[in-house]
């Protein structure tokens, strides 16, 4: 990913909370054809940097098989078109705002079922925590086991963090009130509520 300067990120916890809060993630291998998935991949700890994510795919998906020494893994935050004629004046050109986290890494391939149940029964939990109430799969552990042979899990050693938080920052203030608006109207709320 091309990183844009001013499309930096504000903070800099936001990198990892795009990740936990959108773990459905693209991971891609490399190859000829070059491989993707869509599968949940999560952030156990508190800092991205450094970190090693956690992720399983069905083990139908002859995917993992290809993995090689390392993945893209791709997270992408709320979106939204921006239409020029939010910005109140011509001429103009239309954009996209987004907020995307494209992590790289040498990845492992969990081969023990209880590790394997681990990565899983974590998913779980992660997914369920913002939830209220949220559900306590304890009485479906049984269930799990029983399925988790279908499951290959795989952890990706964060080795390269690269992201792009393109919110309407260069545009002056009224004009991002009015994008702001123009995305809440058309549906595209969770991006509008990036723009400051």
């Amino acid at each position: 990913m091309h990183e844009f300067e001013p499309y930096r990120p504000a903070g800099p916890g936001d990198e990892a909370e795009l990740v936990r809060r959108n773990p459905f993630a693209l991971v891609v291998s490399g190859g000829e054809p070059p491989v993707a998935t869509h599968t949940p991949v999560i952030l156990p700890g508190p800092a991205l940097d450094g970190a090693t994510l956690l992720g399983h795919m069905a083990r139908a998906n002859p995917h993992w098989r290809a993995f090689g020494r390392e993945l893209l893994v791709v997270f992408s935050g709320p979106h939204g078109y921006v239409s020029p004629t939010a910005y109140g004046y011509n001429p103009a050109v239309p954009t996209w705002n987004y907020a995307a986290v494209h992590v790289t890494g040498p990845v492992e391939v969990i081969t023990d079922r209880d590790e394997t149940l681990d990565v899983v029964e974590k998913t779980v939990l992660a997914a369920e925590a913002p939830r209220d109430p949220a559900w306590d799969p304890t009485s479906s552990r049984e269930q799990f086991r029983a399925i988790v042979d279908g499951v290959v899990a795989f952890r990706v050693h964060v080795r390269e963090v690269r992201s792009n938080f393109k919110f309407s920052q260069d545009k002056p203030e009224d004009v991002r009130a009015r994008v702001r608006e123009d995305q809440r109207a058309h549906g595209d709320g969770a991006a509008a509520d990036f723009i400051s």
